[in-house]
């Protein structure tokens, strides 16, 4: 796997995924939408933590900083 995501984009899934872990264990979010957050929750923690996003090669996106 390609990285694909820089350092700002990582930093913003990291803070997306507290706000939603938040909403979760807080009760803000029940029921099948709270798994749904869950899961996406992890989806952004791990898509940060190995930088690759595989939506992003679908769409072609690309937020790494390319060395020359």
């Amino acid at each position: 796997m390609k990285k694909n995501m820089g350092t700002t984009d990582k930093f913003i899934r990291y803070i997306i995924a507290a706000v939603l872990l938040i909403a979760f264990f807080t009760g803000a979010v029940t029921g099948a939408l709270g798994y749904i957050v869950l899961a996406v929750a992890g989806i952004f923690i791990l898509t940060s933590f190995v930088s690759f996003c595989p939506l992003y090669t679908l769409i072609g996106a690309n937020t790494c900083k390319i060395k020359k």
